[in-house]
């Protein structure tokens, strides 16, 4: 356990009161509202602009709402956590308790024995992903099934999310070499088509022709004979004759293009009804593989998520049962709990680890209050940095209010396909925050409690460049910030 004095939210501007965890981190950091706004080490827990950072502490809450770090334990803790980690905001200095309890999560072997009867390889090379492997290959199974939550196990659903995200590029780049084909082929029609116009209407003009060629002939056929006495009777003979032969020869001509016509129009059809399947063929591969590649990106990202630690959220407000993974919810239902017109108090439990080969779960537990009901901060006389042991969490009361609970079936279903360490329960008399949302775990505050630094930011949408801080570099409080 790490502790450090904190300067915290000055009045009107509090530090809220809750359970948070870390949405973004940058090493170096500027808030885009404050003047000398310099947050190093910044560690954001709230999309609104409430963060962790290095500060100055004058020993008093003199911030803007963000909790300041002396730079030397703000660099450190920067160094140790990861997105997603818990974070929680107490008024007291309370630690963590030991918890055991029937209601608390135990993973189902079934599902993760299914998941690792085949392991993917890694497709990383020289990462920690472990030695590159082909994909598609099996990987050599070990001799004996990693204990669950080990880091053989989390090295093998890291693997599993890998081979997954090798598997999305490779459908990504097909769908995107289909569509390229389909397009190509669907720009093939219009001159096949264009080129089949033409030639129907040279058919049509064909026609036309013979047709005046066929009338041509009958016109010199209606010619009379001139009378046998007439003197002129050889060459108007001549004349008539010369007249039929033109039309006749203009006749055949004229069926010979029509013939020619009607050959180009037959091919014309079909090659552009060739061009139109071809085309209808690639749109219909190019469907295919759109839809393989997204099926593969959500094989990706379900992969993806099984390696991030179950959240759980039981609002004795909502009367209602949460679940999310990796950031994403999967899950909402109703709850069952017992004298719900009653408080319950706020509890964090935490999966520390796998006991008992995978059988059983560590648990811990931390209460937002030294009792459940505690409503005043509990009187600490003033101390210096480890002359005092923290309050012990409230064990007896976080137990009594798992009694309460009764999780349905499905519910239990989904939380236990997979609980790995860091996988929490949140039980509270609050429902979840309006800072609850996309790229978040739950947030919940108390409501009891000051949140000035809430009320005075406006929400601002996820992705900024310009980040909207409130938590100023300038004078820094006293305290204790408390980190599990």
């Amino acid at each position: 356990m790490l502790q450090s004095p904190i300067s915290s939210g000055a009045t009107g501007l509090e530090t809220p009161a809750g359970i948070f965890s870390v949405v973004q981190k940058k090493e170096v950091h500027a808030s885009n509202i404050y003047e000398d706004g310099n947050m190093p080490f910044m560690q954001r827990i709230t999309w609104t602009g409430i963060a962790l950072h290095a500060g100055v502490l004058p020993g008093q809450p003199a911030s803007h709402g963000c909790v300041r770090l002396p730079h030397a334990f703000a660099q450190r803790l920067f160094g140790l956590t990861d997105i997603g980690l818990r974070v929680i905001v107490v008024r007291d200095d309370i630690a963590p308790g030991i918890i055991d309890h029937p209601v608390l999560f135990k993973p189902n072997p079934a599902r993760p024995e299914l998941a690792l009867a085949t392991p993917p390889p890694s497709r990383g090379s020289g990462s920690d992903r472990g030695p590159p492997v082909r994909v598609g290959a099996a990987a050599p199974l070990p001799d004996t099934p990693p204990t669950l939550g080990s880091a053989r196990h989390v090295q093998i659903l890291k693997s599993i999310a890998a081979a997954k995200i090798a598997e999305a590029d490779a459908a990504g780049k097909r769908a995107a070499e289909a569509k390229a084909i389909a397009a190509r082929r669907a720009g093939e029609v219009a001159p096949a088509v264009k080129a089949l116009r033409a030639a129907e209407a040279n058919q049509a003009k064909a026609e036309e022709v013979l047709t005046g060629a066929e009338r041509a002939v009958e016109a010199a056929n209606a010619i009379p004979n001139p009378p046998a006495d007439s003197p002129d009777s050889a060459k108007l003979e001549t004349v008539k004759q010369e007249s039929m032969k033109q039309a006749a020869l203009a006749k055949e001509k004229a069926t010979a293009r029509l013939a020619e016509a009607r050959t180009q129009l037959e091919t014309a059809k079909q090659q552009a009804q060739a061009k139109t399947d071809a085309a209808a063929r690639a749109g219909d591969e190019a469907k295919t593989a759109e839809a393989a590649r997204d099926a593969a990106v959500e094989a990706a990202e379900e992969a993806g998520r099984r390696t991030s630690p179950v959240s759980v959220f039981i609002s004795r407000k909502t009367q209602r049962l949460y679940i999310r993974q990796g950031y994403l919810p999967v899950f909402e239902g109703p709850v069952t709990i017992r004298d719900a017109d009653k408080p319950i108090g706020s509890f964090v439990y935490t999966a520390l680890g796998y006991l008992n080969n995978g059988a059983d779960v560590r648990w811990s537990v931390v209460s937002m209050y030294q009792y459940a009901k505690g409503a005043e901060p509990v009187a600490q006389p003033p101390r210096r940095r480890g002359e005092a042991e923290p309050i012990p969490a409230d064990v007896v009361a976080a137990k009594a209010a798992l009694d309460r609970i009764a999780i349905p079936q499905d519910a239990l279903e989904r939380i236990s396909e997979i609980v790995l360490p860091g996988s929490s329960l949140i039980i509270s008399d609050e429902g979840a925050s309006i800072e609850t949302g996309k790229d978040t775990d739950f947030v919940v505050v108390m409501s009891g409690e000051p949140q000035g630094a809430l009320k005075t930011r406006r929400r601002e949408p996820r992705y900024r460049d310009d980040d909207y801080f409130g938590g100023g570099y300038g004078k820094g409080g006293g305290g204790f910030f408390f980190w599990n």
